[in-house]
């Protein structure tokens, strides 16, 4: 817990018994527990606030993206790109073979 072992607390309950009194002191303990209690729950609504609020915050900043549909391509483009490939793909096979005949 906090490094008390069992005779570090038997002295310390020693000592809140004499000097709180064996009529007072079980509603000392019990107010104690309702306080640690209350501070355990307000200490967690405070963490799920922040969750909470950080989510909502990155939501904001990231926009739905959407997919837009690609762009017609203008005929006289569409008609070239067969050609140019066929090009690129002979520029390719010929430095290939030039560079295995070497």
């Amino acid at each position: 817990m906090f490094g008390i072992g069992m005779p570090e607390l038997i002295i310390i309950m020693v000592i809140a018994l004499i000097v709180i009194g064996p009529h007072k002191l079980p509603d000392l303990a019990r107010s104690l527990g309702k306080g640690l209690a209350e501070f355990k729950k307000a200490s967690e609504d405070f963490q799920n606030n922040i969750r909470e609020e950080t989510r909502k915050s990155e939501e904001k900043a990231e926009p739905p993206q959407q997919v837009a549909a690609p762009a017609p391509e203008p005929e006289h483009v569409a008609a070239a790109a067969p050609a140019e490939h066929d090009a690129v793909e002979k520029k390719d096979a010929t430095e290939k073979k030039d560079a295995t005949s070497t």
